[in-house]
């Protein structure tokens, strides 16, 4: 077609395809309504945008949209179940943070005492350490901001401390009352899931599991072949005040536990078929005598490992009824930056048992269970057990096993409530024993050099009646009430927790864990237990 014809031509097509649209848009519903109109449907924004969009447009004030949108998702989950949560993007990286096992920061455990920034512990190899960072140094200055006596946050000092890898820090400390200027390269720092890994007896393993992250697979390996090769044959497991994290560490750890292609739980939801979840691989440890222990704060992915390996007679759970959380999360990322943890499924056990408590009388009820369990007495009596059971259910050795509530433990160790007396509680609530000892331990690092490891410093270590004193004195300054009239029980409360604290702050949690195992109930009636089973 030649140039002339076509611009010709182009006027009238278009003149065309305008009075199509226009004769098909007048046909369209809503033409008439002032609605606008997208192709050849209607969009129905629903009546929730609706109000937020004239909220924005019409209101006689400036509103902070953000906000209200909040408490509009927010009002919108509390109908559901309590584990249905947003997560605001102030939260998000934090949150993901706990579960990816990582962060990245300069690699040092803080706390604030007398508007003060001290350091409590710094981690081996990472970048404070290789900075020269010293435990007792305090942050006197990061960058152009000043720390020091100036009613600073731990929120707004790690706002400081972290950011990307690579990315430097300059960070003023003072020690020995000199000001240092030391400069820092920021790094990923680990957040270890695995809290203590060591030998209880020359048989007994022990493993400490404080949440189940993207690590905590790779890290459970790690601890047993550690084990093994310290000729570990029979193994604990610590899940108490775990409260979950990722199905897929709780299934990869059952998998080493568990033989064949045993099912380890299956999940399903309206929107989602039933999936079983099975062993895959021969296992790491299969066949040696196997103790777990529970409380009530263990929940979700600890309760599928418990909830597997009792349904299996694998092995012998110990301690109290868990939480009861069996609903499965996904989490959705938003366009503002923020997310939503939405349940898409329940799971159940082997046996088909959901453990899933209920929450048919509103979130706020949930939420009082655990303390409604400890005030109608079944922390210290097992009779007090109240399941209302979804599933009746024998093993293969003949042991009934509830659902509806928790996983109820094969063996039932009642919660000692001597330990905390008033001015015990008083003790723990203003942190009084983890400040002494941070004190105390930096004035007498000397002391336990002798000390090669947890293990001996657990074994031989007495705390000396000086320090005892010292703590007293210490309690009495902090205002604290009863220190004058302390039971025999409060004594040995104190000293065991000092030395336990001591142990945290040489050789983190595995030498805190190590030392607080050594006089705990659960513990002693596992090691007993393990002891009168035979490896099959």
């Amino acid at each position: 077609m030649s140039n002339r014809k076509l611009n010709v031509f182009l006027p009238l097509l278009l003149a065309v395809v305008l009075a199509l649209g226009m004769y098909l848009g007048h046909k369209m519903p809503g033409s008439n309504t002032g609605a606008q109109t997208l192709l050849f449907s209607r969009v129905d924004r629903g009546p929730l945008q609706e109000v937020m969009d004239l909220l924005k447009v019409k209101y006689v004030d400036t509103l902070k949209l953000g906000d209200l949108q909040q408490e509009a998702i927010e009002g919108l989950l509390s109908h559901l179940d309590p584990h249905s949560i947003y997560i605001p993007p102030s939260s998000l990286e934090e949150v993901n943070e706990d579960l990816d096992g990582n962060f990245q920061g300069i690699g040092v455990e803080f706390n604030i005492t007398a508007d003060t920034v001290n350091v409590i512990s710094v981690i081996a190899g990472g970048p404070s350490e290789t900075a020269g960072v010293q435990t007792g140094d305090k942050i006197i200055r990061v960058n152009d901001s000043l720390v020091a006596g100036n009613n600073i946050t731990s929120d707004k000092i790690r706002q400081l401390l972290r950011g990307p890898k690579g990315s430097k820090v300059n960070v003023t400390m003072m020690r020995s009352r000199k000001l240092l200027p030391i400069q820092i390269t920021r790094g990923i720092i680990p957040l270890y899931s695995i809290d203590a890994s060591y030998m209880v007896t020359p048989e007994i393993g022990y493993i400490k599991i404080s949440k189940f992250s993207g690590t905590t697979f790779d890290e459970f390996m790690a601890a047993m072949r550690k084990l093994e090769k310290q000729q570990m044959k029979k193994l604990v497991i610590d899940l108490r005040q775990n409260p979950g994290g990722y199905l897929d560490a709780a299934t990869r750890i059952a998998d080493e536990l568990l033989d064949d292609n045993k099912l380890i739980l299956y999940t399903k939801g309206k929107s989602y078929p039933r999936t079983d979840y099975k062993c895959e691989k021969p296992g790491l440890f299969e066949h040696g005598a196997l103790a777990i222990l529970t409380d009530e704060g263990s929940a979700s992915a600890s309760e599928i490992l418990a909830g597997a390996v009792q349904d299996w007679d694998r092995g012998t759970i110990i301690g109290r009824r868990t939480f009861g959380k069996g609903l499965v999360q996904e989490q959705f990322d938003l366009s503002n930056g923020g997310a939503l943890r939405l349940t898409v499924a329940r799971y159940y056990t082997p046996s088909g048992r959901s453990i899933q408590k209920s929450y048919a009388n509103g979130r706020e009820a949930y939420d009082e269970d655990i303390l409604n369990r400890f005030n109608h007495g079944e922390f210290v009596n097992q009779d007090s057990i109240k399941v209302l059971d979804t599933v009746k259910y024998k093993t293969a050795k003949g042991r009934v096993v509830y659902g509806g509530g928790g996983i109820t433990p094969d063996i039932f160790i009642p919660f000692d409530t001597s330990r905390f007396s008033p001015v015990i509680s008083s003790m723990y609530s203003r942190s009084a024993f983890s400040n002494f000892v941070y004190q105390y331990y930096i004035s007498h690092k000397d002391e336990f050099k002798q000390y090669k490891d947890a293990s001996q410093f657990v074994n031989q270590y007495q705390v000396p009646a000086g320090i005892m004193s010292a703590f007293k004195s210490y309690a009495e300054r902090d205002s604290i009430k009863g220190v004058g009239g302390l039971k025999p029980h409060d004594e040995v409360e104190i000293q065991n927790r000092l030395k336990a604290i001591l142990a945290r702050q040489i050789w983190s949690y595995e030498g805190y864990w190590e030392s607080l195992n050594q006089n705990d109930e659960m513990m002693k009636k596992a090691i007993d237990v393990l002891n009168k089973e035979n490896n099959d």
